[in-house]
């Protein structure tokens, strides 16, 4: 089973941000097809699917960024405020690196070869 996977970028009306569901648009993509659709439509990923970090760090993978959502399930409430959070304070620091989301944790790092 995959994990939840979205694409994002500005502007929409819902929060200042256009959001595409993977799940919803291409339900059985491949994560690698996915990275591909995101580099074309140039957009920042958001995922729960830890194999992306590894397509980035193990493979050198391009994206335009990564976010990785890390929540148990006692924290999935705050996952759309911590995000927006996270995007209103630092969103040029996003283009280009994977950042790690966990309840009141945010660690921002930038991929091999940047």
């Amino acid at each position: 089973m995959k994990a939840a996977t979205s694409l994002w970028c500005a502007p929409s009306a819902t929060a200042g941000f256009n959001v595409l569901s993977v799940s919803e648009s291409t339900p059985r993509a491949e994560d690698s097809e996915v990275i591909e659709l995101a580099l074309r439509e140039k957009r920042i990923l958001l995922t729960e699917d830890k194999d992306f970090g590894r397509l980035v760090y193990s493979h050198g993978q391009e994206t335009l960024g990564v976010i990785f959502l890390r929540f148990p399930t006692f924290a999935r409430k705050q996952i759309s405020k911590d995000v927006l959070n996270l995007v209103k304070q630092q969103g040029e620091k996003l283009a280009g690196s994977f950042v790690t989301v966990q309840p009141g944790r945010i660690r921002i790092s930038h991929a091999p070869g940047d």
